[in-house]
């Protein structure tokens, strides 16, 4: 059976995930989560792809971020892959495959998703109950993107940008927007999109993303959540 394609645009972010192999570890000591970040900045800068958030649980990824050409996010993901996946190896005696396949991921309406995705994605140690607060975690964006902590891994959304024009506004509104929890047809409609493919958007954006690529895409239904992930 072939392989399902993955469908990226330039300029328009994509939520993506990926997984340990049957769910397994892929994160063990905090060098782990420093190699892994430090990749991904370097395949992300090599490759074009400016990422908004990030959060590294530990059987799996989640990132958001805005590629430069079609191929950018792929060959970022499989930039970091080559480099990650024999430092695990050749650090803990491993062999053969560390992640679940190939990656997951879909292209976002950032006009209607950009925040929540954002929110979605910095929440998920939250949901996980491995903290309180996301500012608690220390592997995920949202310190970079709601505090006066520089990561250099981040490169902001025209969106965020317009959230204020100072800094310090800019980030106090953003941690206000962690104020509204996410609903649960929200966290549902991510879940499903990014597993499937599908852009995450009302019609008339999914409409124009398959205009644009000059097919159909992905398969998500609407209905409510069943069960619980991440």
């Amino acid at each position: 059976m072939p392989r399902k394609p993955r469908f990226y645009l330039p300029g328009i972010p994509a939520h993506v995930i990926q997984r340990g192999n049957s769910r397994q570890p892929v994160f063990f000591e905090t060098n782990d989560y420093l190699a892994y970040l430090a990749w991904l900045k370097e395949g992300a800068d090599k490759h074009g792809c400016a990422i908004h958030a990030y959060c590294l649980m530990t059987n799996h990824v989640h990132l958001l971020l805005t590629p430069e050409s079609q191929e950018a996010i792929s060959k970022t993901i499989q930039f970091v892959g080559r480099h990650y996946v024999p430092y695990i190896n050749k650090s803990y005696g491993k062999s053969g495959t560390l992640w679940e396949g190939r990656h997951k991921g879909c292209v976002i309406d950032s006009n209607a998703y950009l925040f929540t995705c954002m929110r979605y994605i910095e929440l998920n140690p939250v949901r996980a109950g491995m903290v309180q607060r996301p500012n608690d975690y220390r592997w995920s964006s949202y310190r970079g993107n709601a505090t006066q902590y520089t990561d250099k891994l981040i490169a902001p959304h025209a969106f965020y940008q317009q959230l204020a024009q100072d800094i310090h506004n800019r980030q106090f509104a953003y941690r206000e927007l962690f104020r509204i929890a996410l609903k649960a047809d929200q966290v549902h409609d991510i879940r499903t999109t990014v597993h499937t493919g599908t852009p995450l958007g009302n019609t008339r954006f999914c409409v124009q993303i398959e205009k644009k690529l000059k097919c159909r895409v992905g398969q998500a239904r609407r209905g409510r959540p069943k069960g619980k992930g991440n």
